[in-house]
């Protein structure tokens, strides 16, 4: 069967595939945010400490090196038995983290949960694509950018919920229902069209899956506990670097051979791709300075409270998804590559306001200027993932998008290292000695209290002077490599599920 299900018919049948997807996103989104609130009542419990930030950490590196196996899989065998599996695993590794006995355990068991989640992430945007024509297609990325904005808001206050009113156990627990709901969806109503059988039966690159997963959990693990767990340029971390640089080697060598390759060249072969995966990259690195220091900034600067810190935050993903649902008003008239360059242009501008705030300052003035982000950020992302996809068939869609996705959180890994430790040589530049953690935990004893506020307060202007650097680096990709006009293929020859 042919077509992608737009007519009348398909409408109709498309909503409860929608619903699906979006109950899918939200196990994904809510993961992180639910969980955070909870870490003392679960530390209290199981005890760990001191590598509590594995929960974290592994569930990350699991979703990481796993987005470009899945995105293969997802074109050689389709999109529903890939995302199927991929809930089944999320929901089991789910009920083994309410059973867990102790922080390893859990540790563990929250790497199976990110190994379902890769699934849910690039499968979901790649089915999103499959379902809707090119004009349409901002209305589905809006309807999952809102997952996300609600997500970002209500995780935190139904982890605290659960975890002060009935047990921690419930923020895993509750993942049931909600994917045994997207489960029986999916099964029902999305249909894969039937496609010719190739001569020869598909082929899995395991080997070179493998290898990227060992690749990328050497990677990931050296940036993600560089500086923390052990100094840079310690013995771990060269180890780790070393490691993984030769395993990337052996990618490369493994990928090539491959009849089937997991990362196929033609990825960064194609100008389209790689100028997306590159810009988006720099996306991931950007993101960390609102996402993981703006909290700190406004507990530890401004004096707010938790929640009241969460919501200055907060605001920056109430106005993505409004943006992201009307750019394609402006790229439909200018382009894809046009309406991105503004959208960072702005984004960089924003990001160097944020030093100008005057000390302390009003709670209201970085809310403002993540409203304006969010709104930037929307112009910037939904183009480049609508247009990149929108220039390759169903066969290659989902090894695309996985692509696009595992830069993003590459980047993202580099930029909590890379500003982890811009933030915290400042802070040791201006006091002599500590680090972010230390200061903030000073903080609440009222430890000279305004010297080490003006001390978060100019290593945070730092990271933001860097996040704006990784703007300007998208906008050179955006200007130098991505073509004027995207390659769009005609919809009408395009194949993909039926709902």
């Amino acid at each position: 069967m042919k077509g992608s299900g737009v007519g009348a018919a398909g409408e109709r049948g498309r909503g409860p595939v929608v619903a699906a997807l979006m109950l899918g996103m939200a196990l994904a989104a809510l993961d992180g945010t639910i969980v955070s609130t909870a870490v003392p009542q679960i530390v209290g419990d199981l005890g760990g400490f001191s590598v509590f930030s594995w929960l974290f950490a592994g569930y990350l590196l699991a979703v990481t090196v796993t987005l470009p196996v899945y995105g293969k899989l997802s074109d050689t065998f389709g999109r529903k038995p890939v995302l199927l599996a991929g809930i089944v695993l999320f929901l089991a590794g789910s009920l083994l983290c309410a059973g867990a006995w102790n922080m390893a355990a859990l540790i563990a068991f929250r790497v199976v949960q990110g190994l379902g989640g890769g699934a849910l992430q690039g499968t979901v945007q790649t089915i999103a694509a499959d379902l809707y024509p090119l004009k349409e297609r901002p209305r589905i990325q809006a309807r999952l950018s809102t997952v996300w904005a609600v997500s970002a808001v209500a995780g935190p206050a139904i982890g605290g919920l659960l975890a002060s009113y009935a047990h921690w156990r419930w923020i895993f627990l509750i993942n049931l229902p909600v994917g045994a709901v997207a489960l029986w969806l999916i099964a029902r109503h999305l249909r894969e069209p039937s496609r010719t059988r190739p001569a020869a039966r598909p082929r899995v690159d395991w080997p070179g899956a493998l290898a990227i997963f060992a690749a990328g959990t050497l990677l990931l693990t050296a940036l993600v506990q560089g500086g923390i767990a052990w100094p840079w340029l310690s013995a771990p971390s060269l180890g780790l670097f070393g490691g993984s640089g030769v395993l990337l080697a052996v990618v490369v060598v493994v990928e090539r051979r491959a009849a089937e390759p997991i990362i196929p060249g033609w990825v960064w072969r194609r100008r389209t791709i790689a100028a997306v995966n590159l810009a988006l990259g720099a996306l991931g690195l950007l993101m960390v300075a609102p996402t993981v220091f703006l909290p700190t900034y406004a507990q530890s600067v401004l004096g707010l409270g938790p929640i009241a810190a969460g919501f200055v935050l907060s605001v920056m993903t109430l106005s993505w998804p409004v943006s992201a649902a009307l750019s394609n008003r402006v790229y439909t008239r200018i382009g894809f590559r046009q309406t991105a360059i503004i959208g960072i242009t702005l984004a960089g501008l924003i990001l160097l306001a944020f030093p100008l705030l005057p000390y302390p300052g009003e709670p209201w003035q970085p809310a403002l200027l993540m409203l304006l982000l969010g709104g930037a950020l929307g112009l910037f992302q939904l183009p480049l993932i609508v247009g990149v996809q929108s220039t390759v068939g169903w066969s290659e869609r989902g090894t695309t998008t996985a692509s696009v996705l595992f830069c993003r959180q590459v980047g993202q890994s580099i930029g909590a290292a890379l500003f982890g430790a811009l933030a915290n040589g400042v802070l040791s530049a201006r006091l002599g000695g500590g680090d972010l953690d230390s200061v903030a935990r000073a903080l609440t004893r009222d430890e000279s209290a305004d010297e080490l506020r003006r001390a978060v307060a100019a290593a945070v202007d730092y990271v933001y002077v860097g996040a704006a650097t990784a703007a300007a680096l998208s906008l050179l990709v955006l200007l130098f490599v991505a073509p004027r006009r995207f390659p769009v293929l005609d919809e009408p020859n395009a194949d993909g599920p039926v709902p």
